[in-house]
């Protein structure tokens, strides 16, 4: 066995097995592999927010894609350890009692993922050049070709784009929306898909043969599948994420009036719903824009078409901001450097929390949140304005609550989001408010939401 290339697939937000550069790339240069997804013991402790990284929703969500995650590893002869504890420390443990050749692993925007990639890839290699680790943490893909046993393979179709596909460096993106997207746009071109493992574009059968039967994996806690959260429709995994893209795109044609619904407040249909399966990697962004743009081709290319892909570049917008900014992600002044005149009043935010703050269209926001783990766009929008502006609370706490309780968190999306309401973020108008009557009489004027929510 220690003659054999043997590769370990960290899975991290890439839980599918189709478009997964890093996993495919795995099968190319190791005999056989197997897959790892732990759960970290820091995510059900609190923060300094007083608030759990990981909700009830949001495991039962994950649970149910390593359910289907696990099977599709299995269909190829290999498994996928799911253990809970510390990363790289688990990581660390596993190499050693079975001479791991090869670590594979997508390209995370998160600041903790690659300061822990970072750790993983030191602890195999303290002397490693430090400028290749710093190149392939910013999203450049490649090898990191240790004075050790182990070589680490680092991909990044988590992403449309590259940092080298841009008409910038990473130092000298913009950081307002509107001029990114133009010049991306203008001239770069979004990475294509790539087939499943086992037709990776012609190049054959992966080999997956390596089952858990043949790893040691003795003091490795593992993490038993036991959530018992209905999620009803809203399930995790990579099928899941495929059936929903068909239905969405070929079977109801809803996408194609995309632009006229994405601003409801409640139901399945409204909008594409893909935004828990992007977070936590179900189904990659290449992949969606691919099959979008054979919709086009094949059916109707509009407004509604083209706003998809509009979306697609807000969620890449956010995610390269966070790899420029790191932690400035989390400051209370935010990426502008610019200190808010809020402050934390506990009995206004446990009222907003609980959806007691008086203001209907708030209030029936948080209610969904909180029974469901979903909420609309527009909806994050009303209830964030309402945080900053009506009760003039520190935006940092209401990240936080997102973060625990939402089914799609994703690190970048909803920080950056909330620093744009805050006026410390992206947002070139600053401090932005809602009219939160006004919302209310064009968005629920029947008030079918509002009382759906709040008289359950």
């Amino acid at each position: 066995m220690a003659s054999n290339k043997i590769g370990l697939h960290w899975f991290r937000h890439d839980l599918r097995t189709l478009d997964n550069q890093a996993l495919r790339k795995l099968s190319e240069h190791t005999d056989s592999q197997i897959g790892i997804f732990v759960f970290e013991d820091a995510w059900f402790e609190e923060n300094e927010w007083g608030f759990k990284h990981l909700g009830s929703k949001r495991l039962a969500f994950i649970e149910s894609a390593l359910r289907d995650l696990r099977e599709r590893m299995q269909s190829m002869g290999s498994d996928l350890i799911i253990a809970k504890g510390n990363a790289v420390e688990t990581i660390n443990s596993l190499c050693q009692k079975n001479e791991i050749t090869h670590i594979s692993v997508e390209m995370h925007a998160g600041f903790n993922e690659r300061k822990q990639l970072k750790s993983l890839q030191n602890g195999f290699n303290p002397a490693a050049d430090s400028s290749a680790e710093d190149r392939l943490n910013a999203g450049e893909s490649g090898h990191s070709k240790a004075q050790t046993p182990v070589q680490f393979i680092i991909e990044n179709s988590n992403y449309l784009y590259s940092v080298s596909d841009f008409p910038f460096s990473l130092e000298n993106m913009p950081d307002t929306f509107s001029p990114f997207r133009r010049k991306v746009e203008k001239y770069a071109e979004p990475r294509q898909s790539e087939g499943d493992l086992n037709n990776s574009n012609g190049k054959g059968k992966a080999d997956f043969a390596l089952n858990l039967a043949k790893l040691d994996t003795s003091g490795i806690p593992d993490f038993e599948l036991s959530s018992h959260e209905e999620l009803g429709k809203y399930a995790g995994g990579e099928s899941a994420a495929l059936a929903r893209l068909d239905e969405y795109f070929f079977e109801s044609d809803g996408i194609a009036e995309y632009k006229e619904t994405r601003n409801g407040l409640d139901g399945w249909e409204f909008s594409s719903r893909f935004s828990a399966f992007l977070a936590h990697g179900c189904i990659s962004p290449s992949y969606i824009n691919d099959r979008l743009k054979q919709y086009e081709r094949e059916k109707v290319k509009n407004d509604s078409t083209y706003w998809l892909f509009f979306e697609l570049l807000w969620r890449e917008f956010f995610h390269w901001q966070h790899i420029k900014h790191g932690a400035k992600l989390f400051s209370f002044a935010g990426i502008q450097n610019k200190t808010p005149d809020t402050s934390l009043n506990s009995e206004a935010f446990k009222s907003w929390r609980e959806g007691d703050t008086g203001y209907d269209i708030v209030d029936a926001c948080m209610k969904q949140l909180n029974e469901s783990g979903f909420m609309s766009n527009r909806g994050r929008q009303l209830v964030a304005s309402c945080f900053v502006h009506e009760l003039g609370l520190d935006w940092r706490y209401g990240a936080a609550y997102f973060e625990q309780q939402l089914i799609d968190f994703d690190v970048a999306s909803n920080w950056g989001n909330w620093q744009y309401l805050a006026g410390v973020g992206s947002d070139p108008r600053g401090h932005r408010q809602f009219n939160l009557q006004k919302q209310t009489d064009t968005y629920d004027p029947k008030r079918v939401f509002i009382n759906k929510w709040l008289h359950q």
